[in-house]
C-alpha cells in the first residue's frame, strides 16, 4: 500500500509543472555545457588529425609545443564546466525540487 502511495506522489510530482520547467531548465544547461565540451573537444581532434604543424609549433620558442596548453585547455575547461553545473544544481535545482517535494508531502 506505502509503494503504491510513493508511486501516486512521484506521478504528481513529475505532473507538476515547475518541476517540468526545472527538468527542461536543467536539460538545457547540460545540453549548452554538452555542446561547448564536443566543440572543443572536436576542434583538438581536429587540429591533432589536419594541422599537426601548428600544434607542433613551440611556445615563445620554448620546449612545449603549442598543443600542450591547447590540450590542457580542453581539460580544464571539462573541470570548469563540470563545476559550474554542480554550482547550479547545487543553489538553484536542489533548492527547487526541495521546495516541490515538502509542498508535496504538505
Amino acid at each position: 500500500m506505502e509503494r503504491q502511495a510513493d508511486s501516486i506522489r512521484l506521478e504528481r510530482l513529475a505532473d507538476d509543472p515547475r518541476y517540468r520547467r526545472l527538468v527542461r531548465r536543467r536539460g538545457r544547461l547540460g545540453a549548452v555545457f554538452t555542446g561547448i565540451m564536443l566543440v572543443a573537444y572536436l576542434g583538438y581532434i581536429l587540429l591533432v588529425a589536419f594541422d599537426k604543424p601548428l600544434l607542433a609549433r613551440p611556445v615563445a620558442g620554448g620546449a612545449t609545443s603549442v598543443g600542450i596548453p591547447l590540450g590542457l585547455g580542453v581539460i580544464l575547461l571539462a573541470i570548469l564546466l563540470t563545476g559550474l553545473y554542480v554550482r547550479r544544481a547545487n543553489r538553484e535545482f536542489d533548492a527547487e525540487v526541495a521546495a516541490i517535494v515538502a509542498e508535496e508531502r504538505a
